[in-house]
Order: C-alpha cells, then sequence, then structure tokens
C-alpha cells in the first residue's frame, strides 16, 4: 500500500523500462524464437519433435518449480532488508548471463541448453516479482492501474523490437543457419542488459532498513516472517482470494499464451502470413488493452475493472471455439467469402485487448492490498501462484487434448475464467485496502 505520493515521471519511467527489457526474454526466448531452436535445431528430433517438446516443458518446469520453493522466502528477506534492488539487480544479471551462454550451445548439446533455459528462466520469474514489488511506492491506490497498465503496455514493445531485431537479423530458424542463430541468446541478453539500465538509476528502495536480531539469519528471518503471515492470514483475506481468482485467471491465460499459435496452425490451418499479423497485430492491441484498461482501473475501480477483463476473456474463448460456425454466419449474413483464419484473425486481436490487462490490472490490485513492509513477500506469493497456475493450466489441457482433441479442450480456459470471475466477487477492495493501510509499517 502507497504513502500517498507519486513518484516522479522519471522514476516511473524507469520502473516501466525493466516491463520493455524483460519482455525481450520472455518473447524472443520463451514464445517465438528458441523455443523453436531447441526442439527442431538443438535436440533435433523430426518430424514430431515429442522429445525436444518433452525436454522444453521439462526445462520450463524445472525452473517454475525452483521459484514455487523459494520467490516468497526471497521477498520476505528482501523486504526485512531493504534491498529489494540488489535482489532485482542479482536476478536480473543471471538472466543476462545465463540467456547470452546461449551461444556456446550447439545441435546435440541438449543438456547444457536446459541448464542454461533453467538459469536464466529463474531468474526471469525471480526479477519479475521484484520489479513489481517496487509497484505499491509509485503512488497512491488511485494511480496503480494506469502505471502497471502504462509499463505492461510499454513491454510488448519491447518483446516486438526485440523480436524483430532477431528474426530479421538472424534469418530463418534452420540447421544450416546455425551459425547465426546462436546470436539468438546473446543479443536477446544484450538488449535485456541495456534496455534494464534506467531502471537502476532511476528507481528509488523505499523502506527502513531493519537490524537483523542476535543469533539470526536472514534466512531464519525470511521464515519467521512467512510464518507470521501464514498466522496472519485472515487479515490479508481480501489478498488471498485475489490470488485464487488470478489462478483460474491465469491458468486460462497460460494456454493461450502457450497454445494459441499451435490451435492457429492444427486446427485453423492458417497461413504463414496470418500467422505473422497475428503475432503483430496481438502484439499491439495487447499493448493497447493494458494502457486502456489501466486508466479505466484508476476511475472504475480495480476488482470491477479486472472482472471486465476477464469478462472478455470468457467471450473470446467461445467465439474461438466457435470460429468455424461465426465464419459461416457472417458469410451468409453479409454476402462475403471470408476464411476462419481471417475472422480467427480478428477475434485474436480482441482477445489481445485483454492479454495485458488482466495481468496488469491484478498487479495493480496485489499493490494496493500490500502493506509497504511486505510488499516483495506478498509479489512473491503473486508470482507463485502464477507458476502453480500456468503448471494446473497447462496440464488440464494436455489430459483434455489427448482425449477430446484440441478444439474441444481449449473449453477449459471458458471454465477457468468463469470460475475466476465468480471467485472475484468475494473480494472487497475497500477492505483490502484498509487492511495494507492497517499492517503497514510491520
Amino acid at each position: 500500500m502507497t504513502n500517498g505520493t507519486r513518484a516522479s515521471g522519471k522514476e516511473i519511467f524507469g520502473w516501466a523500462m525493466f516491463d520493455f527489457a524483460n519482455s525481450s526474454y520472455t518473447t524472443v526466448i520463451i514464445t517465438v524464437v528458441f523455443c523453436v531452436i531447441f526442439p527442431r535445431i538443438i535436440v533435433g528430433d523430426a518430424p514430431e519433435f515429442r522429445l525436444g517438446n518433452l525436454l522444453w516443458s521439462a526445462a520450463l518446469s524445472a525452473s517454475y518449480l525452483v521459484v514455487l520453493l523459494t520467490a516468497p522466502l526471497f521477498g520476505a528477506i528482501a523486504d526485512f532488508a531493504m534491498a529489494k534492488k540488489k535482489f532485482l539487480f542479482a536476478s536480473y544479471l543471471l538472466t543476462v548471463i545465463a540467456v547470452s551462454a546461449l551461444y556456446f550451445v550447439s545441435p546435440g548439446d541438449i543438456m547444457a541448453a536446459m541448464l542454461l533455459v533453467i538459469l536464466s528462466n529463474i531468474g526471469f520469474c525471480y526479477s519479475e516479482s521484484f520489479v513489481s514489488s517496487f509497484l505499491p511506492g509509485l503512488g497512491p491506490p488511485e494511480d496503480l492501474g494506469r502505471i502497471s497498465g502504462y509499463a505492461w503496455g510499454l513491454g510488448y514493445f519491447g518483446g516486438l523490437s526485440s523480436t524483430a531485431i532477431v528474426l530479421f537479423g538472424l534469418g530463418a530458424l534452420t540447421v544450416e543457419n546455425f551459425s547465426n542463430l546462436r546470436y539468438v541468446g546473446p543479443l536477446t541478453g544484450l538488449f535485456f542488459l541495456l534496455a534494464a539500465i534506467p531502471t537502476f538509476l532511476w528507481v528509488k528502495e523505499r523502506g527502513v532498513r531493519r537490524t537483523l536480531p542476535a543469533g539470526s539469519s536472514y534466512l531464519s528471518v525470511g521464515f519467521r516472517r512467512l510464518k507470521q503471515t501464514i498466522i496472519d492470514i485472515r487479515d490479508y483475506r481480501d489478498l488471498m482470494i485475489l490470488l485464487a481468482s488470478f489462478f483460474f485467471s491465469y491458468a486460462g491465460l497460460s494456454i493461450v499464451i502457450s497454445f494459441a499459435f499451435i490451435f492457429g496452425d492444427q486446427v485453423i490451418r492458417w497461413s504463414g502470413l496470418t500467422q505473422m499479423l497475428m503475432f503483430i497485430i496481438t502484439q499491439f492491441t495487447a499493448a493497447g488493452g493494458a494502457f486502456l484498461f489501466g486508466h479505466l482501473q484508476d476511475r472504475w475501480g480495480a476488482r470491477r475493472t479486472l472482472m471486465v477483463t476477464l469478462v472478455l476473456w470468457l467471450v473470446s474463448i467461445s467465439l474461438i471455439y466457435g470460429v468455424e460456425e461465426v465464419t459461416g454466419f457472417l458469410n451468409g449474413v453479409f454476402g462475403s467469402s471470408w476464411q476462419s483464419q481471417h475472422v480467427f484473425l480478428v477475434i485474436g486481436s480482441l482477445a489481445g485487448l485483454g492479454l495485458g490487462a488482466t495481468q496488469s490490472a491484478c498487479r495493480a490490485m496485489v499493490g494496493i492490498f500490500s502493506p509497504d513492509t511486505k510488499s516483495g513477500e506478498f509479489f512473491g506469493l503473486w508470482n507463485l501462484t502464477g507458476k502453480l497456475a500456468a503448471i494446473f493450466g497447462l496440464m488440464g489441457l494436455g489430459i483434455l487434448q489427448s482425449s477430446f482433441g484440441m478444439k474441444n479442450a481449449i473449453l477449459i480456459c471458458s471454465i477457468f475464467f468463469l470460475i475466476a470471475i465468480i471467485v472475484l466477487f468475494f473480494v472487497d477492495e475497500e477492505r483490502g485496502k484498509a487492511s495494507a493501510i492497517e499492517h503497514a509499517g510491520e
């Protein structure tokens, strides 16, 4: 919870630049480029790449497991020691060094590639949590939605810029072109390294550094603070309910993020042009959605705004499931000859509005509900919830897909978003704010 004072524009920009910087890692390494290079070239088990896909999932799951077990503890230690900026810098360096080291990985170096992906993704996940923990100090509660949306929207342009540099600069994702492709890691690391510099120059560490009690270590203090939070959990019930809603919403989002392009390829059978347009357009609509809903959140309230974004997702998933029927209906009404891939592109653009908005709105609410001395700890819980949700959502889709096919399995997203909406009804925004104020300074 903030003290009601808005930070300077320079500091807010510096904080937002970390979203711009770290999007290079998620987009280039996890979503678009290296996730293709790993099974296709490093493992190379064509034509179905079953082993490569399995090992890629295993590497990401291993990194998430480490973060699940440690992020809240490190957050609690950072809060106590007033060292969030140091933790952020260490996690940022881990990502930059590990991802840059992918340069030394060649086809067949499977274990080395997996280890570097695990280390770099651990660093990324930590940094995502630590940078978010600065949000409560950047402005009063009524400004946090706008600030979070601004940063999240800026992040999509970072992902788009870094991906364009890599794809246009290095060429085709083929074994024959590997001498160029080995620079994917270093280019991503360099982009992250340089773009995040404003964060460390201009973002301020707020709070009071506490003296370590005699006979204690930072590790024991961290565990003690986590234990106290669990004991006092009823005092933070609105935060816990919010995280429960976020769990189901992010379970749905993780499926969309990981399988939207697979759905387009396997079910819609889109062309390469449509695929490229989907990537470019959704980056802009996601950025626009984060900006738009960030402003609306400060007017409508955080809970109402988050609920609107979840309803948008519910509608979008329903339209995606019935895209062939929707296409036929539109062609009948307008006498047109549109293909399903064209309608899917439009629906995907609509869904993109909620892609950044949902996550940004939830991040802002966590900031509103966090006492100033527990922001690192609570954003660690937010990060933990997201990683658990991703594993839960992707496993659920995998099981359903094997029995019912991709098209029918995608409906699980609608169920997740519906549950998230229902749970969100039990969040009392004003009570959550009051609880954060009551526990400020503890």
